[in-house]
């Protein structure tokens, strides 16, 4: 099993951001905006269509290797340490001196493959609040903080799995926390 969380780490540490931006030509989202390497940011600085490009890499990226511990028969909460794994490498990545991004769409992609009502529920509450209160922070918090009272009700089993992976990416935004605080936040 740990070399399976090895993978995990090492899926997760692909950014989608860098690749996107570099592959269309575009600046690093590491120096302009918000400086996190992420959907939000791109988003921001350069638009829907890297934006979207980012978001699908990093939610595709982990799931071949969920996939396989899923197909070796890991209990519940071995295949929550392999979809930890792939969120602490986006989260930490050791080749951008373990500077990544907050983890959300690594989550989302994570639980659709082991809880997909719970990730389609956050998704879709994720997509509403991003649209009303036009602030991706808000959308993400709000969202990951209902994950695990939806796993309740829809994905039991995963409950410890769906908390673990709510506190890294509630951890991951306590810098947004505090700029909500303050007024200064970027909108979307």
């Amino acid at each position: 099993m740990p070399w399976v969380v090895a993978l995990g780490y090492l899926s997760g540490s692909w950014l989608g951001a860098l690749s996107v931006c570099r592959l269309a030509g575009a600046g690093s989202p590491y120096r302009s905006g918000s400086g996190n390497p992420g959907f939000s940011n791109v988003l921001r600085l350069h638009g829907m269509r890297l934006a979207l490009a980012t978001l699908l890499v990093d939610v595709v990226k982990g799931m071949p290797v969920l996939a396989l511990a899923l197909a070796l028969g890991f209990p519940p909460w071995a295949q929550g340490l392999v979809g930890l794994a792939v969120l602490l490498g986006h989260s930490y990545p050791v080749w951008h001196r373990f500077s990544g991004g907050k983890a959300v769409a690594s989550a989302f992609g994570a639980m659709l493959l082991l809880t997909p009502g719970v990730a389609l529920l956050c998704a879709t509450l994720w997509a509403l609040l991003a649209w009303r209160v036009r602030t991706a922070a808000v959308a993400s918090l709000i969202s990951a903080g209902l994950a695990p009272l939806a796993s309740l009700w829809l994905a039991p089993d995963y409950v410890s799995v769906v908390l673990a992976f709510t506190a890294l990416v509630l951890a991951r935004h306590l810098l947004n926390i505090r700029r909500l605080r303050h007024g200064d936040e970027p909108v979307l």
